[in-house]
C-alpha cells in the first residue's frame, strides 16, 4: 500500500506543473488527474438556462467533454439547469458544497456575486465564475473567473460576413454603400459591446463600406424579443444578421427572410441550411479540465485565466458551403494564423475612429467597481490590449460605422 501510494504522490508531482499555472491542458496532465484521486472528487455546474439554451448547451457540452476526459462517472457530476442570476444562485452553490462538490463552476455573468458569497463561506470549496471580472480584486484563495478571447473568433466570423456581403455586391443584390448587418445584443455590457465590434471590424476588413446597427433585447435568453429584433434588423435594410443572444430566435428570423445568418455557441445548419454561414463559440472543456486537474493535484488554480486560440478555446463552426461566399474558408485559415502569431490584431488603432478621429489613448474599467470607474491604459503598440489585464472583455469603445438602435440595459 504504501508502495502505491509514493508512486501516486510521484506522478503528481510530475504533472502537476503542466496541468496548472499555465492555464493549458496536456494529455498527460489529463493522465495524471486519472491517476491521482479522481475517483474522489465532485464536480458541481451552475446553469443560467437549460440546454434549450444555445449559451448554455455550450457550457453543457464542456462540462461532459471535461468528466469524459478526466474519467469521472456520472455520480461525480453534479449539474444545476435554470439557475437565475439571484440568490438562488448562492443557494444552488451552497447545495453542491453541501453534497460534497469539491469544485463549482457557474456560467453566467450575473451569478458573479454569489459565487463570491458562496466562496466566502465554504474556504474548503474552490469556486470557478465564467465571465466575471471580480475575482482579481477579491483576493479570494478559492474563487476564480475565466474567459477566453473570444472577440478573436468574432472577428474571424466577422470575415466570413464580409465576404457573404461582397459575394451578394458583386451578384447584384444591392450596391456597396447598401452593405449594412444587423446584429442582436442582449445587453450593454463591455462583454456584448467587445464582440459586436470585433465582428464589424472583421466584416469591415474585406468590405470596407459595411455599417452595422445594433439592437439590444434586455436579456440573455428571449427567443420571442430576439426573432422581433431580427425581423426589425432586416426591415430597417439589413442584408446579414449577427447575435449575441441566447436562442433560434435570430436564426429562424433570417431563414425564414431568407437572409444569411452569422450564429454564436453553435452551428445551426441543421434548422436554418440555407442562411447559417458560421459560428464562432468558446470551448469550456480546456478550463474544466485544467481547474478540476488543479484540485486533483492539490496546485493553486489561476485567479483570472484566459483561453485563446491556442489553447483550443476559441473555434469556429465548420463554414457552411451552401450559404458562405466561396474561398471563405481559406480566409479564415489565414486570418487565425495571423492573429495566433501577433501579426495581426483585432482591435488595432489603425482599423477604426471615434468620432472620426484615431483613438489612442483610453481608461478602461478593469478592477470591477460599482461605478464601473475606468482605471487602467488599455491602448499601447498601436492596439487595444482586450482581456490581457484580466479574462473578461473590457472593451467599450463607440467606434464609428456602428449604430446603436436602442440601449436597453
Amino acid at each position: 500500500m504504501k508502495k502505491f501510494l509514493a508512486v501516486l504522490l510521484a506522478l503528481a508531482m510530475v504533472f502537476a506543473l503542466a496541468a496548472c499555472g499555465s492555464g493549458q491542458q496536456t494529455p498527460e496532465s489529463t493522465a495524471a488527474a486519472s491517476d491521482n484521486g479522481a475517483s474522489n472528487i465532485k464536480v458541481g455546474f451552475i446553469f443560467l438556462h437549460d440546454e434549450n439554451s444555445t449559451y448554455d448547451l455550450n457550457f453543457m457540452n464542456g462540462a461532459k467533454e471535461a468528466a469524459a476526459a478526466l474519467g469521472l462517472s456520472d455520480d461525480q457530476v453534479m449539474m444545476k439547469t435554470n439557475i437565475p442570476e439571484g440568490q438562488e444562485c448562492y443557494e444552488a452553490a451552497a447545495d453542491l458544497a453541501d453534497a460534497g462538490c469539491n469544485i463549482i463552476f457557474a456560467d453566467s455573468f450575473g451569478h458573479e456575486d454569489y459565487m463570491i458569497q458562496a466562496a466566502k463561506e465554504y474556504p474548503d470549496v474552490q469556486f470557478c465564475h465564467s465571465t466575471g471580472t471580480k475575482a482579481h480584486t477579491e483576493g479570494l484563495a478559492n474563487y476564480h473567473n475565466a474567459f477566453a478571447s473570444i472577440y478573436e473568433g468574432r472577428y474571424l466570423a466577422g470575415i466570413a460576413a464580409g465576404m457573404k456581403l461582397n459575394e451578394m455586391i458583386e451578384n447584384g443584390e444591392f450596391t456597396a454603400d447598401e452593405a449594412k448587418m444587423g446584429y442582436v445584443g442582449a445587453f450593454t455590457y463591455a462583454e456584448v459591446i467587445s464582440g459586436y465590434t470585433s465582428f464589424f471590424l472583421g466584416a469591415r476588413s474585406v468590405c470596407p463600406t459595411v455599417t452595422m446597427d445594433v439592437t439590444f433585447t434586455g436579456s440573455w435568453y428571449d427567443e420571442t424579443a430576439e426573432k422581433e429584433a431580427a425581423n426589425t434588423l432586416i426591415a430597417g435594410g439589413c442584408k446579414l444578421i449577427s447575435q449575441h443572444a441566447d436562442s433560434m430566435g435570430a436564426p429562424t428570423a433570417c431563414e425564414s427572410a431568407g437572409v444569411p445568418d452569422v450564429s454564436y455557441n453553435g452551428s445551426t445548419v441543421d434548422s436554418c441550411p440555407n442562411t447559417f454561414i458560421v459560428s464562432s463559440r468558446i470551448d469550456w472543456a480546456p478550463y474544466y479540465e485544467y481547474a478540476i486537474t488543479c484540485v486533483l493535484n492539490g496546485e493553486a488554480i489561476d485567479t483570472d485565466w484566459t483561453g485563446s486560440l491556442e489553447t483550443g478555446s476559441v473555434l469556429l463552426t465548420e463554414v457552411n458551403t451552401k450559404a458562405a461566399a466561396a474561398g471563405t474558408e481559406e480566409a479564415l485559415q489565414a486570418a487565425e494564423e495571423k492573429l495566433k502569431s501577433g501579426e495581426l490584431h483585432v482591435f488595432d488603432t489603425s482599423t477604426f475612429t471615434v468620432n472620426g478621429k484615431p483613438l489612442t489613448t483610453f481608461m478602461a474599467d478593469v478592477d470591477t467597481d460599482a461605478a464601473y470607474t475606468p482605471d487602467t491604459e488599455a491602448i499601447s503598440d498601436g492596439y487595444f490590449h482586450e482581456s490581457e489585464y484580466r479574462s473578461a472583455p473590457y472593451f467599450t469603445v463607440p467606434i464609428d460605422g456602428i449604430n446603436l438602435l436602442d440601449t436597453k440595459s
